[in-house]
C-alpha cells in the first residue's frame, strides 16, 4: 500500500490539482475553439469559392459544439433543416414517379 502524503505535500496537492484540472479545461477549450473555428470559417468561405461547404459546415459546428452550448444549438438546426430538406425531396421526386405513371 502507497505511503499517503501529510503535511506540506498533502496541501500541495490540494493546490496544484485543482490548477492542472482548470489549465487542462482551457487548454482542451482553446484546442476545440481554434480548431472547430478554423473548419467552420473554411466552410463558410466555401459558400463562395467551390467547395462542399455543406459538408464542411456541420464537420466545423460539431468540433465546436464538444465545448461550446451555442454550437449545439446551431448543429441542431442544420441537422433539422437538412432532414427537411431531404423529406421535401423525396416526396418531389415520389410526385415525380407517381406522374409517370
Amino acid at each position: 500500500m502507497p505511503a499517503r502524503a501529510t503535511g506540506p505535500a498533502l496541501q500541495e496537492d490540494r493546490v496544484i490539482k485543482p490548477l492542472i484540472d482548470l489549465t487542462y479545461r482551457q487548454a482542451r477549450k482553446l484546442v476545440v475553439g481554434i480548431l472547430g473555428g478554423t473548419i467552420l470559417l473554411i466552410g463558410v468561405l466555401l459558400i463562395v469559392l467551390p467547395g462542399p461547404a455543406f459538408i464542411v459546415i456541420p464537420v466545423g459546428l460539431a468540433i465546436l459544439s464538444l465545448e461550446f452550448a451555442w454550437a449545439k444549438r446551431y448543429l441542431l438546426r442544420v441537422r433539422q433543416g437538412i432532414s427537411h430538406y431531404g423529406r421535401k425531396r423525396r416526396m418531389r421526386a415520389a410526385n415525380r414517379y407517381a406522374d409517370q405513371k
